[in-house]
């Protein structure tokens, strides 16, 4: 059984403070840890390696069940990946492991059970769990590679034959996804300061993410709450409007040893006051984008906003449309939108991604899926990795290693308008432009438009719904009508039966009103995007 008696472990004056090696000496074998992460922010980095330090000394604990409800970790040395160690952990639930190598690792060798769900049904499960309700039903996942009747979520052959953890119910003559609810026994969070009577606040943090509900499920759970701070302070002295975890609901307190490496606010940086809205940082700040291709997918997909809407963008090309807007200087025209929170501001791109330069609000990480999954979005404009002539899209999966959706499937479901915006093929593609005119010098080795793509991660047949969904390259435009993939623009300089139909796998539908990408799109100058915007709101 999980200890949950909130006991005084401590050096000093009877508080709650343990050390990481302590903290991890209570994670007992086969429980369900639980950690808020996006990238890095949320993530307690030194209790995780306190975790795995112990169980390469002593083989405990072991058997944990890891669930996260984003991306995790930054690519190299920190985040989950440091508790990727086979036999450490064992069961995987969560959104999205492309962070953590160790554990994607473990995935793709059949050594870890491995449950892949959207972003927004993760961290919505935490409110579900503390509340003791039904788990989360919804229409999120319908026809993508996390309905039941085409994968389940299961991210490898060990996971195959392993209980489903959602299924399809019938409600009121409509399908839905009931997802399953589990205990959480341990709920790993992290914050800026504590009191001794252990309130948590966040005035450092890049975002609030979804510490709260975390540490209600554990607590609801009959677990214990661990918490990582980088400051203590006395009982008493915290504004009760700065707690966001109420210390009742946290047993430990970690202090950070070495903040600057192991509390960083995002996978890139250890602190940005712009990230967490303590300075306004001038726009003309931000890092100016090289022309090429990616510039030239980033300007058309922008063309597509429009004033006063509220926008959400996803990872990859698509971050770096917040920094073109800066530079356009219509970031003011329409609110930029991340799925950590953040309300306005200039999202940043990856290792950032995120975080949000100059964020007008925060809002908790589910609050924002309660907002995205009924529709609160205007528009989104996101990665593409595979597409079929149905429309459907993969990002999740590819050669069998397991990437994961994020909150993809919770945006690309309910987002008003959708563009997919990606290269048109992949692996050493090399574009320029002159005069106006896209030149290609040097084709990608690989085609990304196939017969068939490796996981569904967005459906065409179920999510298009009558919305517009656009598919945006550095060469065609494409947009799904009547279920199929038709070509509705093609850039000046590229030729359709050398350029276009030879690097697809199957052939699209031509558009009667075929028309080219604009010339401007192509020039080293631009300064038109206000214009654009302005001219389809006087419409």
């Amino acid at each position: 059984m999980i200890e949950t008696e909130m006991a005084d472990v401590t050096k000093s004056g009877g508080t709650k403070i343990i050390s990481a090696e302590e903290a991890a000496a209570l994670i007992q074998d086969g429980v369900t840890i639980c950690a808020p992460i996006m990238g890095l922010a949320g993530w307690p980095e030194e209790i995780a390696r306190a975790i795995a330090k112990r169980y390469e000394e002593t083989k405990h604990p072991k058997d944990l069940t890891l669930v996260c409800g984003s991306a995790m970790g930054n690519h190299k040395d920190k985040g989950p990946h440091v508790i990727g160690i086979e036999g450490l952990v064992t069961r995987f639930i969560g959104a999205h492991t492309h962070g953590s190598p160790n554990i994607g690792a473990l995935i793709q060798n059949n050594k870890m059970l491995a449950y892949c769900f959207p972003q927004g049904v993760v961290v919505h499960m935490y409110r579900e769990i503390a509340a003791k309700r039904f788990g989360v039903m919804t229409k999120i996942g319908l026809g993508t590679f996390v309905d039941p009747r085409i994968e389940g979520g299961k991210m490898n052959e060990l996971t195959r034959n392993a209980p489903d953890l959602n299924e399809v119910v019938t409600f009121n003559g409509e399908e839905y996804l009931w997802y399953k609810p589990f205990p959480i026994h341990v709920g790993l969070i992290r914050g800026t300061k504590a009191d001794e009577r252990g309130n948590i606040s966040m005035e450092k943090e890049g975002a609030f993410l979804e510490a709260l509900p975390v540490a209600q499920a554990a607590k609801n759970s009959g677990g214990i709450v661990i918490a990582q701070v980088e400051y203590v302070t006395k009982a008493g002295t915290l504004h009760p409007k700065s707690i966001q975890v109420p210390g009742v609901m946290v047993d430990h307190i970690v202090v950070a040893k070495n903040p600057q490496e192991f509390h960083m606010q995002s996978e890139g940086v250890y602190y940005h006051p712009a990230f967490s809205g303590d300075v306004v940082m001038p726009l003309g700040a931000l890092p100016e984008l090289p022309f090429d291709e990616r510039l030239f997918i980033l300007r058309r997909a922008a063309m597509e906003l429009e004033a006063d809407s509220v926008v959400n963008l996803g990872i990859g090309i698509p971050d770096r449309m917040a920094t073109l807007t800066g530079h356009e200087g219509v970031s003011h025209m329409m609110t930029l939108t991340t799925e950590a929170g953040a309300v306005g501001g200039v999202p940043a791109g990856w290792p950032n991604f995120g975080m949000t330069y100059n964020p007008e609000t925060f809002i908790m990480h589910p609050n924002m899926f309660d907002w995205y999954d009924g529709g609160g979005i205007d528009q989104t404009f996101l990665g593409m990795g595979e597409i079929d002539s149905s429309g459907n899209v993969n990002v999740s999966k590819f050669g069998g290693r397991p990437i994961g959706c994020g909150g993809f499937i919770n945006i690309t479901t309910t987002a008003k308008r959708v563009a997919f915006c990606g290269t048109f093929t992949t692996g050493g593609l090399k574009t320029t432009a002159e005069n106006g005119k896209l030149k290609i010098l040097q084709e990608g080795s690989r085609k990304k438009f196939l017969n068939t793509v490796e996981q569904i991660t967005f459906s065409g047949k179920y999510a298009a719904n009558g919305r517009t969904i656009l598919y945006i390259t550095e060469r065609a435009v494409f947009q799904l009508i009547d279920g199929k993939m038709t070509l509705i623009e093609i850039a000046p300089g590229i030729d359709l039966e050398k350029d276009i139909l030879p690097q697809m796998e199957f052939k699209p539908e031509i558009s009667p009103n075929l028309r080219p990408m604009p010339e401007h799109l192509f020039r080293e100058e631009w300064g038109r995007l206000k214009g654009i915007i302005e001219a389809k709101k006087q419409k």
